[in-house]
């Protein structure tokens, strides 16, 4: 057999080799899989097919292996092959049971597939056809027993009461294990009494058969007293699960009263949410089965006469699963090979090696096996293969497959040859690499032109095979040729080393000493080998320099060979290390300049107050960067809530020394809330401020005598809502209310009374008093004054002013409204005004509204007028539009009643048409212009007449001339330029300028010409205008 299909891997290698395929390995691309396989009794014409199917070239060739031993297909056999799927007919329950590989072969080797059972599902009858009656007495427990007749695969079952389809119904007297079948009833009753039948399914087939019934007859010799549980249906002491199967337990006791079951785990666990208890029928699930739900389980059956119960361990188990697996590898002959083979598995899995589906034999030295690891040392071409990792356990197995393919070819450059040209620096160190394909490693040797280069401690020839030379000179310049050979022929491979002067930097490294503001320039000068480009990099703090992107302060200024460049405008944040890398094809060079930058000083630290007092503060602080200039003073500046920005303050002692980090401020504020910072000063100048510190709080006077000063500014008021009196100030500042519970008292009285009233208003920063009195005439006058106050005491009241108090709305609409149309855009609206004032209310102005015919009112524009006026003019209108409009008088109670609403169309628009056709000439001190008549669409009013607007610079004012008629003169001295437009109007308005006529300073006394884009003049007037130059000339 073994010879008949390596003759049949012999041909087909033949048979690729005279073709044109890509050699590839067997790879499966189908396996077989398990089969659970359903018959029916004396049924013996099923047909099962395993499938297998594999790539590779030249194509695989097939073989099968059952329980370990080779298929041998025959001609009417029951055994077949089509391609690589094995066809098993007339199915053999106690023949064709077992474990079938497949294993595919060509000339690369062979490969076995996973391993796939075949198991044949099937359910008997029940051989007997009656059973004994079950004699019980009331309140014993009873098992009635199933005993399912011969069968494979998985079973349930059931069990009739007296005839279908009266089924038992599961609860916590009576249970049915799906381990056995058997019926338990934990406590039986009366209605118990009656034949039980089970029926048993078989999941695969689906076919049931049901057993004989068996009687349960209830014995009149008494009842069963009570007694404690006895559990009959129990698990093992140890129940192996598979990793993320499905486990259940079953619990089930016998007992009067009726038991109570409950699980626990013994490690105190507690149970997961995919944990199903049904304490109903007594099982136990979990789904899913993990590493961490291993472990001890008990079942606790109890009721009032006692407690039993049963332990159990379920234990974890995985089959394996490959985490690293061998790959594919080509190596040269007396290489050695390592493949790795790792996999997961519970309990630990074992290792073994298959080579061309053969154990792999590991009695020979150069062939190791360690823990899944496979070591074959000396590898020759016998080695060449497929080779498969099989990790296993008791709950499984797993393959993997790599192949192993072995060369031994001649030296070889063609891929990899030396360089054409090497270059390398004066006195510098050089490698000439020599890798030529070759199987085995052979010798290498060099030759320098035609002698054989002989090495020595500064010429040598490394273990890879290439050529280093130390501390090169001139004299080694020339032709190297790199010469290798093996058992299997001769190669060589040449180039050139070219030796070049080395890159030297001229510039001496420094350091630089500047300040803020200035500019520098970095040297970075070499010298190289004339026939090599230089590439300048720079580095700041060793980060690279990208040249217009750091703000324009980076400028390259060096020449071919100088790397040179310049920082303009120095700030603080570049001073540190400036590196210059020069870089050609042979080597690299590199210089560093440090930078030191001098500035004004840092902002001092951690400014705090230390002390207050009525009119001091004690601060303190912590000394900045200096930048590289001591700081020489300090000053400190100081702002409140009222200030404007940060202000100086005097201080003890009056000049704060560079050493100086404390000191008082004076002349404070009393009861008034201060920040404080400090700024640092050097010989270059001043830095930026302190952080402020936080807010602090004067005291406030401790003497007797210190109430507010400063009275309220500004008082005034007026206006306000119906029966109100509005009275206005100007809060005092923090720093003048003199300490605290500072408040404001407003007086006010009708003028001419004799007493005042009074108001308390407590918040300093109060500016408005409100006094509401249905008893307070419209606009009546009123004295007011606003006086201060603190907790010791009250202050002055500021001089008394005359306000009036809220006024009432208009009450009356303004008559005679009157709209019209001026131009197109423009409305003018008249009115008669109302009275200006009487003794209840005043006018301030009117308030028109107006809106299109096309709008509502409440989306209308407004236009308010100040004052006694009794027009408006309305702008920016559509012509030939209808607009609506309204007045009303307002003053500062409100505004008063709508007028009656008038309405106007305005006019046609003007003309969109500019004049063209623009003719000019001048004649002693005249200046004559023509132009054609601009016409009016439809849409758009008459021309009635024309403006003529001019200059003597685009510039400067226009003069203004109208004429009815589309010609004008006009009297200018011509020994002036002027620029010159036209524009039509009507009742519209006016209409699109003509575009500008620049008429020159003429030296002679005529000239004659036309406006840009106009049709020139005739012939005639041209030649009259070039004759007239030419006497000007």
């Amino acid at each position: 057999m073994e010879l008949l299909w390596k003759l049949a891997l012999l041909l087909s290698l033949v048979e690729c080799l005279a073709g044109s395929g890509v050699l590839l390995r067997p790879m499966f691309t189908k396996q077989p899989g398990s089969v659970v396989f359903p018959i029916q009794p004396g049924e013996n014409r099923r047909e099962v097919v395993f499938s297998c199917e594999a790539q590779g070239h030249p194509p695989p060739f097939y073989r099968w292996k059952l329980n370990d031993s080779f298929i041998l297909p025959r001609p009417g056999s029951r055994y077949s092959l089509m391609g690589g799927n094995l066809h098993i007919s007339h199915l053999n329950k106690d023949e064709d049971v077992g474990i079938y590989q497949c294993l595919a072969s060509n000339s690369f080797g062979t490969i076995v597939s996973r391993e796939a059972s075949l198991h044949v599902a099937y359910l008997e009858n029940f051989k007997t056809q009656r059973r004994n009656p079950v004699r019980v007495r009331e309140g014993q427990g009873v098992v009635l027993l199933c005993g399912p007749p011969p069968h494979s695969g998985e079973l349930t079952f059931t069990w009739i009461f007296n005839e279908y389809p009266s089924f038992v119904v599961q609860d916590t007297r009576r249970f049915v294990s799906q381990k056995t079948g058997n019926l338990f009833i934990a406590k039986v009753e009366p209605s118990d009494v009656g034949n039980y039948t089970c029926v048993v399914t078989n999941t695969v087939t689906k076919s049931s058969v049901q057993g004989p019934p068996t009687p349960l007859v209830l014995r009149v010799d008494g009842v069963m007293g009570e007694y404690e549980p006895k559990i009959e249906v129990q698990f093992p002491e140890v129940v192996p699960v598979a990793k993320s199967s499905t486990v259940k337990l079953e619990c089930f006791a016998l007992g009067n009263p009726v038991p109570t079951i409950s699980w626990r785990r013994v490690d105190g666990a507690s149970f997961g949410r995919k944990v199903d208890i049904n304490k109903a029928s007594g099982v136990l699930e979990i789904p899913y089965f993990q590493q961490e739900d291993a472990g001890i389980y008990e079942c606790v059956a109890e009721n009032s006469r006692g407690r039993n119960s049963v332990k159990g361990k379920l234990s974890f188990y995985a089959a394996p699963h490959l985490m690293d697996k061998p790959q594919d590898v080509q190596k040269t002959i007396d290489d050695t090979l390592v493949w790795e083979c790792k996999a997961s598995a519970k309990p630990k899995p074992s290792y073994r090696w298959l080579k061309n589906g053969e154990a792999l034999d590991p009695m020979e030295d150069r062939v190791q096996v360690n823990n899944g690891a496979l070591t074959i040392s000396s590898l020759n071409l016998a080695d060449i293969g497929m080779y498969q990792c099989v990790a296993e356990n008791k709950h499984g197995r797993i393959f993997t497959n790599a192949e192993l393919r072995v060369i031994a070819i001649a030296p070889d450059f063609s891929q990899n040859s030396l360089k054409a040209q090497t270059l390398a620096r004066q006195a510098g160190d050089v490698l000439i690499e020599c890798k030529p394909r070759m199987s085995p490693r052979g010798v290498i040797s060099w030759r320098k032109g035609k002698e054989a280069l002989r090495e020595s401690h500064r010429v040598m020839v490394l273990d890879n095979g290439s050529l280093r030379i130390s501390n090169v000179s001139k004299m080694d310049a020339g032709l190297y040729t790199c010469v290798a050979r093996n058992q299997f022929g001769v190669a060589s491979s040449a180039g050139s080393l070219l030796v070049k002067e080395a890159t030297i930097i001229t510039s001496p490294a420094g350091h630089l000493d500047v300040t803020v503001g200035e500019s520098i320039v970095l040297p970075c000068q070499v010298s190289h080998d004339p026939t090599l480009d230089l590439k300048f990099t720079w580095f700041f703090n060793e980060q690279l320099i990208h040249f217009g992107s750091h703000g324009a302060y980076f400028e390259k200024v060096g020449g071919r060979s100088d790397g040179d460049i310049m920082i303009r405008n120095i700030q603080l944040r570049h001073a540190g290390k400036y590196t210059c890398a020069v870089q050609t094809k042979v080597d690299s060079v590199s210089i560093a300049t440090d930078v030191v930058v001098r500035g004004p000083p840092g902002p001092p630290v951690d400014c705090r107050v230390t002390e207050m007092t009525e009119t001091t503060a004690s601060l303190s602080w912590g000394p900045g960067m200096d930048n590289h200039s001591p700081v020489v003073s300090y000053a400190i500046q100081a702002r409140t809530p009222f200030s404007l920005g940060w202000q100086a303050v005097t201080t003890v002692p009056e000049l704060l020394g560079g050493k100086q980090l404390s000191a008082t401020v004076i002349d404070l504020s009393p009861w008034v809330e201060y920040e404080f910072r400090v700024l640092a000063t050097n010989g270059i100048g001043t830095g930026e401020p302190s952080k402020p510190s936080k807010k602090a709080r004067t005291k406030e006077m401790r003497f007797d005598l210190i109430v507010p000063r400063v009275t309220p500014a500004r008082v005034n008021g007026g206006g306000g809502g119906r029966s109100e009196l509005v009275i206005t100030w100007e809060p005092v500042p923090e720093e003048l209310q003199s300490g605290p519970g500072f408040g404001y008292v407003v007086a006010f009285r009708p003028l001419g009374a004799p007493g005042w009233m009074q108001a308390a208003v407590t918040s300093p920063d109060a500016s408005r008093y409100v006094f509401k009195n249905e008893s307070i005439p419209p606009f009546s006058p009123y004295q007011v004054k606003v006086g201060v106050y603190n907790n010791k005491g009250e202050g002055p009241f500021s001089p008394v002013t005359t306000i009036y108090s809220a006024e009432e709305e208009p009450s009356r609409a303004p008559g005679r409204v009157r709209a019209r149309s001026v131009s197109a855009s423009e409305v003018e609206v008249t009115w008669k005004p109302l009275a200006w004032s009487n003794n209840r209310r005043r006018i301030l102005g009117y308030e028109l509204q107006y809106w299109g015919e096309k709008e509502k009112q409440e989306a209308a524009s407004v236009i308010r007028t100040v004052g006694n006026k009794t027009s408006v003019l309305i702008r920016d209108l559509e012509g030939s539009s209808t607009y609506y409009m309204s007045l009303r008088a307002y003053n500062s109670a409100g505004v008063g009643p709508q007028s009656g609403i008038v309405n106007v169309t305005t006019k046609k628009p003007p003309p969109s048409q500019a004049p063209v056709k623009i003719m000019w000439n001048t004649s002693n001190s005249k200046v004559i212009l023509r132009w054609d008549q601009v016409h009016a669409l439809e849409n758009e009013s008459e021309v009635t007449g024309y403006k003529v607007m001019y200059s003597q610079d685009k510039h400067s004012r226009p003069s203004v001339v109208e004429t009815k008629n589309t010609s004008l003169e006009l009297s200018l001295p011509v020994n002036q330029g002027y620029v010159i437009q036209i524009k039509p109007f009507s009742e519209g308005g006016e209409g699109i300028s003509s575009r500008q006529i620049t008429i020159p300073k003429m030296a002679g006394s005529i000239a004659i010409g036309a406006a840009p884009g106009s049709s020139a003049l005739p012939l005639a007037n041209l030649a009259a205008l070039i004759l007239t130059a030419r006497t000007i000339l």
